[in-house]
């Protein structure tokens, strides 16, 4: 049991100061002041001047590593466990990029089992690139109903010369899929689209928006900021009832390209009157940061961040201006509603104890609870990753 007192809570809406009571890895009581019954082993953290936040949610992670777009020698490191703790993140999708040949699913199934075990939450997707999926089981629908951990599909990749080129026809049958798995297992069904830099663009989704009944709801598309066209249209498209994602990690490496940084997207958007509820935040990490050259050669490679995700969220109220309370929703209950992921991305009574203490002033993380589980407390890790 562990009692959290006199935090400057933010649910994500503001709640003012608060006494915040975990046990079991749930979230129990929220008052104005809470006092342990005597002889209560619990242990108890004065917050005083800090705010607490619910933990971040990623939902697109390379925990397996990504990249090799350079030969084996750039693939890129699995997700450790402090990567996921120094940055406020506590709930990861983990996904396949450009390799589905040596990362595969049986691989990916694993290692959300070991960060599970070590302390987080680790959903995945099922497939890769590739089309058709190469899911585990017989198709997509067994993959949500049968494996636990399973909560969609993706990344598919699209308007990039790394995809498979899948017709327009193969990827409505993904998205009937997903939908119809997700309807039986109760999950999000969603499916997360890489988003290439080639002209096609949203042709598929605006497509399939307007031609067939599937909704909207069920297609993610990632890496919306990755340059000026795409993101303009993504505005529109946002605007007509899509969802959105920007990449908060190849801000830097793609900057000559007219990448928008997510923090100024945001702020863009919401200037431009789309609904915060409809964009999300994910890091793309340790996925790799590849530059072609005109020609088509690998010119350059980076690995993506974990950690840029809550500094990208910190740079939207910082830099940007934005009420901490509308950031916030990009990086914990928009991700929460659109993966279907209950308990998750809100300080409320029965949500999973998944928190971060953070300095009001410079936004510094202080303190991680994952399920309830003090991972980090001012600034020292506690728990790492079983081989770390």
């Amino acid at each position: 049991m562990l009692l959290i007192k006199n935090a400057s809570v933010y649910a994500p809406d503001p709640l003012g100061v608060k006494d915040v009571f975990l046990a079991g890895g749930k979230i129990c009581a929220i008052q104005d002041s809470i006092t342990p019954g005597p002889g209560l082993p619990v242990e108890v953290i004065d917050a005083s001047g800090q705010l607490l936040l619910p933990g971040l949610i990623d939902s697109h992670v390379h925990i397996l590593g990504g990249g090799g777009e350079g030969g084996y020698r750039t693939r890129t490191p699995e997700v450790k466990l402090s990567d996921m703790i120094c940055g406020g993140t506590t709930t990861v999708v983990g996904c396949i990029g450009t390799d589905g040949v040596t990362r595969r699913m049986e691989n990916l199934i694993a290692k959300a089992k070991q960060l599970k075990d070590e302390g987080v939450s680790c959903y995945i997707y099922t497939g890769s690139y590739d089309v058709p999926v190469r899911t585990f089981l017989a198709d997509i629908r067994s993959d949500l109903l049968f494996i636990d951990e399973v909560i969609g599909v993706g990344e598919i990749a699209i308007a990039d010369h790394r995809s498979s080129q899948p017709t327009f026809e193969e990827f409505v049958r993904i998205v009937a899929d997903a939908r119809v798995g997700g309807m039986l297992s109760g999950k999000g069904g969603i499916v997360n689209i890489h988003m290439g830099d080639d002209g096609q663009m949203l042709d598929y989704l605006e497509r399939l928006k307007a031609e067939t009944p599937l909704p909207a709801y069920h297609m993610l598309p990632t890496h919306m900021n990755r340059n000026p066209r795409l993101f303009q249209r993504g505005i529109a498209y946002a605007k007509d009832g899509g969802f959105v994602d920007f990449t908060t990690s190849s801000y830097g490496c793609f900057k000559d390209k007219g990448e928008v940084k997510p923090s100024a997207a945001l702020k863009q958007m919401l200037d431009a009157g789309v609904s915060v509820d409809h964009i999300t935040f994910s890091s793309d990490g340790q996925g790799s940061l590849p530059v072609f050259d005109e020609s088509g050669a690998l010119a350059s490679l980076q690995a993506a961040r974990l950690d840029s995700l809550y500094q990208e969220m910190a740079d939207a109220v910082q830099q940007e201006n934005i009420p901490l309370e509308t950031a916030l929703r990009a990086v914990t209950s928009n991700s929460a509603d659109r993966l279907k992921l209950s308990g998750k991305g809100r300080i409320q009574e029965g949500c999973d104890a998944d928190l971060v203490l953070v300095t009001p002033d410079t936004l510094d993380i202080q303190t991680v609870i994952c399920l309830g589980q003090v991972m980090m407390r001012d600034q020292e890790l506690l728990v790492k990753g079983s081989f770390e």
